[in-house]
């Protein structure tokens, strides 16, 4: 039986959304696939029952406490013991659940998966990705997206070969092509970083390395399904592109591609090169985010992801 666990007091609207959104993810998940809650057991069983939803379909670890947003994420993870998060992290670190997820403190999320499940042996620093749409049909993965805000080459050329395990395990992309993000196309641009991880990437023989992407064929799908960037550059993309679905929402346009933008629909991000399956969820996750948010972390369980960059990294 496969363990998805879920931080229920994680979120803006938590514990409301969360199990609602679990009591919505399960009619998605696999039969041989379990929801663990973590939280609040009375707030839990109370939501439960005003949804009509027997609690014995979920398996529920009683909490007693929460990291809150304003929190020190590290302090508190400490001096929280039974917080819903800390507790999460220790099911995982034991091997009790396949992977955990919450839309709460993302500094807790990543003091989880530092210091509890530790990054891979290899990996200088893990990262943080996400998917965006193409015009192609099918998604492009960027990374990073602000996890890292400075990354000096050798990093940044790590994340091309997660971002390439990432894209076949979990992506199901044959070969996929990786890109720098950069100002031109030609390999003589960019600046001191770019330039000097063109080099490396260009030396790789474990990665399809296409070279560089300019800005404008970000979303059309047809230079590269895995993009590059430090997190200054990522964040940046990414709440532009969160800005420009707002503002198309808004103005009442709307087709496929732009509903692919919706936060809601990808439910939160990886953090990527660490033992074990963490997704970050949308502080403001609704209960529809939050089960894409399962759904997200299942398919990276099943993809064996963990196992395979595992392996990707032992020399």
């Amino acid at each position: 039986m496969l363990k998805i666990g879920i931080d229920a007091m994680g979120g803006d609207f938590a514990p409301e959304a969360t199990v609602k959104g679990a009591i919505l993810a399960l009619e998605k998940i696999d039969r041989n696939s379990r929801i663990v809650l973590f939280g609040d057991e009375a707030k839990i069983r109370e939501i439960l029952d005003r949804e009509h939803c027997p609690a014995d379909r979920f398996d529920i670890v009683a909490t007693t406490e929460v990291i809150e947003m304003g929190d020190h994420p590290a302090k508190a993870f400490q001096s929280k013991g039974n917080s819903s998060i800390t507790v999460g992290f220790g099911y995982l670190a034991k091997g009790l659940i396949d992977g955990f997820a919450s839309a709460g403190s993302t500094g807790a999320m990543m003091v989880g998966s530092m210091y509890a499940v530790k990054p891979i042996e290899g990996v200088i620093r893990p990262t943080i990705s996400s998917l965006i749409p193409t015009i192609a049909g099918r998604p492009a993965l960027l990374l990073d997206v602000g996890l890292n805000v400075d990354c000096k080459p050798e990093v940044l050329a790590q994340y091309g070969l997660i971002g390439s395990v990432y894209a076949e395990a979990v992506l199901g992309i044959e070969k996929p092509r990786i890109a720098i993000l950069n100002i031109g196309e030609e390999e003589t641009k960019g600046n001191a970083q770019t330039k000097a991880l063109f080099e490396l990437m260009k030396g790789d023989t474990r990665i399809n390395f296409v070279g560089n992407i300019e800005g404008t064929h970000l979303f059309s799908g047809k230079i590269a399904d895995v993009i590059v960037c430090d997190g200054f550059v990522g964040n940046s993309v990414l709440k532009m592109a969160e800005g420009l679905y707002r503002i198309n929402k808004a103005m009442g346009m709307t087709n496929e591609f732009w509903e692919a933008m919706n936060y809601e629909h990808v439910g939160g991000t990886p953090v990527l090169g660490v033992n074990a399956p963490v997704i970050i969820g949308h502080g403001c996750s609704s209960d529809e985010a939050i089960k894409s948010m399962i759904l997200s972390t299942e398919k990276c369980i099943r993809a064996n992801l963990t196992a395979k960059l595992q392996e990707a990294f032992k020399n």
